[in-house]
């Protein structure tokens, strides 16, 4: 007898993962299981729910709409199933977190430990990583994310905003000179943090307003911040990175930030949650917990930012070392 539940899960990673190896990965079964459990559920409903070509899989009518009523049924399982277990009525069980690497050690760490602390019944699993994470396929009640939001359907609670910089070195700032506009950038080498993809331009503001992208010479290409910012205190070159993986670095003269007026708007910083009735209490806990103590962390960075900013200006003033000279 068909085991519907597992089947419609082995249909709904390789829809939304485009293979049917992905979807294995994803579900850690073999390819052989995650094959047969979809041809098994195809002939238990007598219709072919992908169509397949020797170079893509594309969901047939049929398909679509069942993708949207096995999504529908496997979260209210997954619902029912917290219910039964108490989730709603008290905080109790597994928290699955996610996060950007260094932001999350430096941020949401210390939260997680005095949440755990408030409320021992609750335990925590934090997945650290630039990539981000699927909260239903990847199993994760709260995602801590940086950046405009797709329109996904979360559900999305802004805790603040975060500057992109450009930093280096002073050494390589007193080498090679402080450039004054973003096209001086094309004289300068550069590290490039590329864990999306490469990067030929960064995204300035003109100085006749607008935005522009700024090509670039990347000497090194970094699939880490932390990676990055640390190529740049050495001196490979200027790097381009959000403010908190670089803003300890900066405060302690290793790092000098660059070109502060030609920033482009901050990236909200917001957490995110799956859309439901009800929260799990866990979840809700969490939110209610976390929202304040980010909120106040990032205005003390933004604070510190500001602060930067002015005693960048009195340093890069007219007698002040630039690229454009000889």
């Amino acid at each position: 007898m068909i085991d519907r539940l597992q089947a419609m899960s082995v249909f709904v990673a390789i829809a939304e993962a485009g293979s049917f190896t992905a979807a294995a990965r994803r579900l850690r079964l073999p390819l052989a299981t995650v094959s047969r459990r979809l041809g098994e559920l195809e002939r238990h409903l007598g219709a072919q729910l992908l169509i397949r070509t020797t170079r893509r899989l594309a969901l047939s009518p049929a398909g679509e709409a069942y993708l949207v009523s096995a999504r529908r049924i496997l979260e209210a399982v997954e619902a029912s199933e917290r219910a039964a277990a108490g989730e709603y009525t008290a905080p109790q069980g597994q928290l699955t977190l996610t996060g950007p690497v260094v932001f999350g050690r430096h941020y949401l760490l210390p939260i997680v430990t005095a949440f755990l602390e408030a409320f021992p019944e609750v335990d925590v699993r934090l997945l650290l990583s630039d990539r981000n994470l699927h909260l239903v396929e990847d199993h994760v009640d709260m995602a801590l994310r940086i950046g405009r939001l797709p329109d996904s359907g979360l559900i999305a609670t802004r805790v603040g905003q975060m500057r992109q910089v450009i930093c280096a070195s002073p050494g390589f700032l007193a080498a090679r000179g402080v450039p004054r506009t973003p096209d001086d950038l094309s004289a300068l080498p550069c590290v490039t943090f590329d864990f999306g993809g490469p990067t030929a331009a960064w995204l300035l503001r003109a100085p006749a307003g607008g935005l522009v992208e700024v090509p670039v010479r990347s000497r090194l290409s970094a699939s880490t911040a932390d990676a990055a910012a640390w190529a740049a205190e050495q001196g490979v070159g200027a790097s381009r990175l959000m403010h908190y993986q670089c803003a300890e670095a900066v405060a302690q003269g290793r790092l000098q930030l660059l070109l502060e007026s030609f920033e482009p708007d901050p990236q909200p910083v917001s957490l995110l949650h799956a859309p439901a009735d009800i929260l799990p209490l866990k979840t809700r806990l969490f939110l209610d917990f976390a929202t304040p103590r980010l909120r106040e962390a990032l205005k003390a960075l933004a604070a510190e930012g500001a602060g930067t900013l002015q005693r960048a200006s009195k340093r890069d003033g007219p007698g002040a070392p630039s690229t454009t000279q000889s």
